[in-house]
């Protein structure tokens, strides 16, 4: 058995009916090489590999009187009937169909009394193609490993079965083993409390001593300070999903001609959507808006499970008109962001957040999820994760495209995800059913903001086709 450590628990404890945890993944296959492909076929190729995924046979366990966080167990088996369950794409079977069908199944919460996670299987896509939606909750996986159970997943041969957890004892679960392995780590927390005080005053003195240094950003916005806007209102439980690929030598290409990173560019297109965004729903872009953005300290290519990231949140120059200044901004903005998680210290948070008392937070989260109409550190959430750089082979089947999507916050009602996969770059825009009037607006902007700067930099503003790919589906 193993503890949930505290951003699992985070993760776990901020689910509300209006804010769901879990994370989204989503491999769109070509099955016309598989010939009679049909939904059970699907299930019996998919089975070995899922039973390899150890992860998706963890299930959580609650401690008595909420005494301590709770603790995975393993099953033995996966229950296919349950947890593999087919889906259909209106017609024409188009990205737009696909995109509506995933934002319905984000939009209702797993059933914690099974294994956290339900993969569908969608037919009635156009040219032989299927989508593989895989729905999981965050307590369960983080975004990098996600990304490391989609490589092995998708991997041509088939993986060797994994025990992450071992075996438990038969009496594991009784109600006096479970206190007693709490209160002994209840006694180890104890003990670190003085040594975390410290490092907190110290971390805390170095990013002020630094901050000082630097002087004054007036383009940068203020630290737990995120502007009022469109995006930010009390969330609701609906949700809409919307996807557009680039093609990543187009990205590469931008970053270095620019002489930034590929995040960078990430985040300066990110703020040129949003711009465009704001300036329709809002009327102006004034203020710089600040981004909360995923940051493993554990990026092992071997980890399948639990969450080791903390956020860094750089500010996003929306209330600048040119591209080019836009991007020299936000690599700024990324660099100071950098240097106050380095020193901070990456694991500060994700320690804290050990604390969180089991009895009382859910309570916070829900209250918090009822009348927050502003997250209080940042205006939305932007993720960049690595995806696996090899093409999946599934039994003949081609994996064409792979997108990503993490929850939307108390507060915040837009998550952009965008994922690497071998020659493109897969952007996902999560929204509740309140922020815009059709999600593809976001994908649209996103496209759009990318363009203009390449433009501004002497590049092509004729984006690459991505030749696998479903052709984009633009706001209606």
């Amino acid at each position: 058995m193993k503890r949930l450590n505290g951003v699992d628990a985070m993760m776990l404890y901020g689910e509300t009916p209006e804010v769901h945890m879990h994370t989204l993944k989503i491999g769109v296959l070509d099955v016309s090489a598989l010939p009679g492909y049909d939904f059970e076929m699907f299930r019996r190729l998919a089975a070995p590999r899922l039973h390899a995924l150890a992860p998706l046979r963890c299930q959580l366990v609650d401690i008595p009187m909420k005494f301590h966080h709770p603790m995975w167990v393993q099953n033995a088996e996966i229950d296919l009937d349950y947890h593999v369950r087919r889906a259909h794409v209106a017609a024409p079977g188009g990205r737009r169909e696909l995109d509506e069908l995933i934002g319905d199944i984000a939009g209702t919460p797993l059933d914690r009394d099974h294994p956290l996670w339900v993969m569908y299987v969608a037919e009635g896509l156009a040219d032989n193609r299927i989508a593989v939606i895989h729905k999981v909750h965050h307590v369960l996986a983080d975004g990098m490993a996600s990304a490391n159970q989609m490589a092995m997943a998708i991997q041509s041969e088939q993986p060797e079965v994994g025990g992450e957890l071992g075996d438990a004892p038969p009496d594991s679960r009784s109600a006096a083993n479970l206190l007693r392995a709490a209160g002994r780590d209840h006694l180890h927390q104890l003990a670190r409390l003085p040594g975390l005080v410290g490092e907190t005053v110290a971390g805390i003195a170095r990013v002020r001593r630094r901050a000082r240094e630097r002087g004054v950003q007036p383009d940068l916005a203020r630290n737990f300070a995120p502007p009022q806007t469109f995006l930010n209102h009390v969330v609701s439980p609906g949700r809409r999903f919307a996807t557009a690929p680039l093609a990543l030598d187009d990205v590469k290409q931008t970053a270095k001609h620019l002489g930034v990173t590929l995040n960078d560019i990430v985040l300066a297109t990110a703020a040129g959507a949003l711009r465009e965004l704001q300036l329709r729903y809002d009327g102006a872009a004034g203020s710089p808006l600040i981004a909360g953005v995923p940051v493993s300290y554990n990026p092992s290519p071997h980890r399948l499970m639990g969450n080791e990231f903390t956020y860094m949140t750089p500010s996003l120059p929306v209330h600048i008109a040119d591209p080019l200044e836009r991007v020299q901004l936000t690599a700024t903005a990324t660099a100071i962001a950098k240097e106050n998680h380095r020193l901070l210290g990456p694991t500060l948070l994700p320690s804290w957040l050990t604390y969180l008392p089991p009895a009382t937070t859910p309570s916070v989260f829900r209250t918090q999820a009822r009348r927050l109409e502003s997250a209080m550190v940042m205006n939305l959430t932007i993720s960049n994760v690595p995806g696996p750089r090899e093409r999946g082979f599934i039994e003949g089947a081609v994996v064409d495209e792979i997108y990503s999507v993490g929850p939307i916050v108390a507060g915040s009602g837009m998550n952009i995800t965008v994922w690497s996969y071998v020659d493109q770059l897969s952007l996902s825009v999560l929204t509740d059913d309140r922020t815009l009037g059709d999600p593809h607006e976001a994908t649209d902007a996103l496209m759009n903001a990318f363009a203009e700067i390449r433009a501004a930099a002497g590049l092509s503003a004729d984006l690459t086709p991505v030749a696998a790919a479903m052709p984009v589906a633009p706001a209606r």
